[in-house]
């Protein structure tokens, strides 16, 4: 051990599960060493309205080490990662080498192009603020480019907006940029026609939210078409180019945007490090969270593999949250010399936003749908963020939205 009577915990990743796990550690008698390459947390399930010049990045990141700032036995090291010695307990990192007792790994998870051809080159992945700054950028000015575009063809190109993968992410970005468009945009710009731009969501199953029930999955669909969304179901993607998306069917959509939201991964670089990996990339753990053969490295969040009832646990926020905690504890039973426990997910529910006044949730045996699923959604995420001025900056900004139909955040900055 670093030091027998206060043993190191280092966790990587500030994220949900990362915290969490810092949270749980805080009043215990361990040195807490938490290491992020940035300095903030991300609150992942508002970033595509960041996308969508609904909020900036500043409301929904929050600095770590002001989360930090009550807990004193926790420690932040703003670094990345590079290797792991799990023979030597030793972080590699383009900073400190960092020893350590135990070891938590929550980094979260990367896209995964499932190998399309040209997706990892030409598509705008959704998974972290600079992507989504970058995203924003991108289709304001392409607004900027086709009011004083004369060729029919490229103009029609420009505001073709693709949106691949009919998950929870997919879902909510159509409708926020659906509503960005034939809200404030179409004001913006009076010699575009809202007819000229199309926001198409593409899906490869047969359904969007494959994990919902029918009711849920109908009424989506329902509202999505109805906001001027064209859904194209069945629909698996063959090749991405600069101007276009090629379809399984032979099909292809002219288009200079391509928003990818239809799956995650596991980092691949944990591979690297003689961690075990499963389907999708990730780390296929025990049912304490530990590491095969390493009873004192736990995974949690994305990069953990574990089955409950023959299925793999989702890669979901609360999945991470719920992980964090229950590692930490284990890690706490493991230094008053106690079996560590295994882990047991409990589902509280799913619920997706559609757009104004329109949302879907499943709790329990109960199913949801439109304004009061919608308002659900929004004091939910909203109790969740962290800060109080975070809380209310996204309160007011929201309210100016749903009353004024306006976005703020229409800036491009940086100009591409």
């Amino acid at each position: 051990m670093v030091n027998p009577e206060r043993p190191r915990v280092v966790i990587v990743g500030a994220g949900f599960g990362g915290l969490a796990a810092v949270r749980s550690l805080a009043a215990s008698p361990a040195e807490v060493v938490l290491v992020d390459r940035n300095n903030y947390h991300t609150f992942l399930p508002l970033l595509y309205q960041v996308a969508a010049a609904e909020l900036e990045a500043t409301e929904i990141g929050y600095p770590v080490r002001s989360i930090l700032r009550r807990l004193p036995g926790v420690r932040f090291v703003m670094a990345e990662v590079k290797g792991l010695d799990l023979a030597g307990r030793v972080i590699e990192t383009n900073g400190p080498r960092l020893t350590y007792d135990y070891l938590i790994l929550a980094p979260g998870s990367v896209p995964n192009f499932f190998g399309v051809e040209g997706a990892d080159q030409h598509a705008f992945p959704l998974y972290s603020l600079q992507q989504a700054i970058a995203l924003r950028n991108h289709i304001l000015y392409l607004f900027e480019q086709a009011a004083q575009e004369p060729e029919p063809e490229v103009c029609r190109r420009e505001l073709t907006f693709v949106i691949v993968g009919g998950g929870a992410t997919g879902v909510e970005f159509a409708g926020a940029l659906a509503e960005l468009i034939r809200g404030p945009l179409i004001k913006d710009y009076p010699t575009l026609k809202v007819e000229q731009v199309q926001v198409v969501l593409v899906e490869a199953l047969d359904s969007l939210l494959p994990a919902l029930p029918e009711k849920l999955r109908a009424y989506t669909l329902a509202r999505l078409r109805a906001m001027g969304v064209e859904v194209r179901l069945r629909a698996a993607v063959t090749r991405i180019t600069p101007q276009a998306v090629y379809l399984q069917d032979g099909s292809a959509i002219p288009s200079e945007t391509v928003v990818w939201t239809a799956g995650v991964r596991g980092n691949p670089q944990v591979s690297a490090w003689g961690l075990p990996t499963a389907r999708g990339g990730r780390v296929t753990v025990l049912p304490t969270l530990q590491v095969p053969g390493h009873p004192e490295v736990y995974i949690v969040g994305d990069l953990a593999y574990l089955e409950e009832d023959g299925h793999p646990l989702p890669m979901v926020a609360p999945v991470a949250i719920q992980q964090g905690a229950a590692a930490a504890r284990n890690v706490v039973r493991q230094m008053a010399r106690k079996e560590p426990l295994p882990f047991r997910y409990r589902d509280l529910g799913s619920m997706v936003t559609i757009g104004r006044n329109a949302g879907v949730v499943r709790a329990g045996g109960h199913q949801v749908t439109g304004f009061f699923a919608w308002m659900a959604w929004l004091i939910v995420h909203l109790v969740r963020l962290i800060g109080f001025r975070n809380r209310l900056v996204v309160l007011l900004n929201w309210a100016w939205d749903y009353f004024f139909f306006e976005r703020a955040s229409r800036l491009i900055l940086p100009r591409p």
